[in-house]
């Protein structure tokens, strides 16, 4: 055996002995230590975004439903502005959503646009001719522009259409009660409370009629 041979074989040894040294001494890096996620959904964040670590994703909105939200929140704050152009923009994405005409129709109310929310909720009727909310609020407005007879006819359209829902009796008996029908507007208010005992309105006026025919 030659000197260089001699000198490889050497090295050959060393190499093995460091080797099976470190593999029995259990020195040598292993995965999955540093962190095993408990839920398939959990994200991990960078080390310079300790804000994000641990997370669970937000659920994929469709751009209808953040236009439908910023319109809420803007009209939870009051900013009504607000809520109407993100409700100007979901329009154009989807002219024909019933959530976007209840909540233009109802914009509309509040800037005594009568009109403007007739509009939007004859266009319900259009696509829902089964909308009690849309007969009740036109019913509303018709009280309002003093167009009476359509306005009980559209009252009574609700009822028909969702005799179970309290503000369907209330809004009537409101209409009722301004043209002077009181025992009609008393039963209304009755029936209105009988349904949802939380409506504190209708007690008022049942109290206030009731104490008239006594």
């Amino acid at each position: 055996m030659s000197l260089f041979q001699l000198i490889l074989f050497i090295v050959a040894i060393v190499i093995f002995y460091i080797f099976f040294k470190k593999l029995f001494a259990g020195d040598y890096p292993k995965r999955g230590v540093d962190f095993e996620a408990t839920l398939p959904d959990e994200q991990i964040g960078g080390v310079t975004s300790p804000d994000k670590i641990f997370s669970k994703p937000k659920p994929n909105m469709s751009r209808l439903d953040e236009l439908l939200e910023i319109a809420d929140e803007s009209v939870s704050k009051g900013d009504f502005l607000e809520a109407k152009k993100a409700l100007q923009s979901a329009a154009i994405v989807d002219s024909k959503n019933i959530g976007v005409l209840q909540r233009l129709g109802y914009l509309s109310l509040q800037d005594n646009d009568l009109d403007g929310a007739k509009k939007y909720y004859e266009d319900i009727l259009t696509i829902d001719k089964d909308s009690d909310s849309a007969y009740s609020a036109l019913a509303n407005i018709y009280h309002k522009q003093d167009e009476n007879d359509l306005a009980i006819e559209y009252h009574e359209k609700a009822i028909s259409l969702d005799a179970g829902y309290a503000p369907n009796y209330f809004n009537y008996a409101n209409t009722l009660y301004d043209l002077g029908r009181n025992d009609e507007a008393l039963a209304n208010y009755k029936k209105a409370l009988e349904l949802d005992n939380s409506l504190d309105n209708a007690k008022t006026m049942i109290d206030k009629l009731s104490s008239k025919e006594s």
